[in-house]
């Protein structure tokens, strides 16, 4: 594959990416709403803090608990958000050098981004697929919140939209390819059953470090390729 045609491949998986998970910010700007929060309120949420996730953890709390559940709520997105530490490991060499562009990079380290970047094959596509991912979504997703939050009540029950459905898709459609040996088979599969087991019994956001904790200990020591590599040798 020419690097021409590596850079387009970049492309548009991130335009594919983040448009189908911007289209799902409308959920956030008019749950967020729902919840009790300004119009301003939600697209600040969106601007500073920028993690989906984290900001519907948020808003969840607040909308079952008011106010008073302000310091749940902000535990639960603090524990949510804290992959995106993880994926800042990975991401890192992608990013490179230079103070001020490894800042603006943490803001927009995310899943997607992470996703994109790591499914490219050269470092050049990887930095293409990063940054043009992170940014569509930021872009994006705060002009979508915006709308969400403006119309509100007009929209009706957001969720029964299929968004979140669309943004999940389009994320499985990045790892899918990837998963054609057994190391990362058993890698998605355990952290899958993992997050599916502890998420009714553990607090938002808590399965999903878990399940992140699972992968990279199994992972890390890659011993199901090495197990493949030497049944081919034997």
């Amino acid at each position: 594959m020419s690097a021409a045609t590596e850079r387009r491949a970049a492309w548009r998986a991130s335009l594919a990416v983040g448009l189908a998970v911007s289209a799902y910010g409308v959920s956030f700007g008019a749950l967020a709403v729902a919840s009790g929060l300004d119009i301003w309120q939600a697209c600040v949420l969106s601007l500073v803090m920028f993690s989906g996730g984290s900001q519907f953890a948020l808003i969840g709390v607040l909308a079952s608990g008011g106010t008073a559940a302000g310091p749940a709520a902000i535990a639960g997105a603090t524990l949510l958000g804290l992959r995106n530490g993880l994926y800042a490991i990975r991401v890192s060499p992608i990013i490179g050098p230079g103070w001020a562009k490894r800042l603006l990079a943490g803001h927009l380290t995310i899943d997607e981004s992470t996703a994109v970047a790591t499914a490219q094959p050269t470092l050049e596509s990887q930095r293409i697929g990063f940054w043009a991912t992170g940014a569509i979504i930021y872009v994006g997703w705060n002009l979508m919140t915006l709308l969400g939050a403006v119309l509100g009540d007009l929209l009706g029950d957001v969720r029964q939209f299929g968004l979140d459905a669309a943004a999940g898709a389009a994320f499985l459609g990045l790892v899918w390819p990837r998963l054609t040996a057994l190391q990362p088979l058993v890698v998605a599969g355990g952290a899958a059953v993992v997050a599916a087991v502890l998420l009714p019994a553990l607090p938002q956001g808590v399965p999903v470090l878990v399940a992140a904790l699972v992968a990279v200990a199994v992972g890390v020591p890659n011993l199901f390729a090495r197990r493949a590599e030497t049944g081919e040798g034997a």
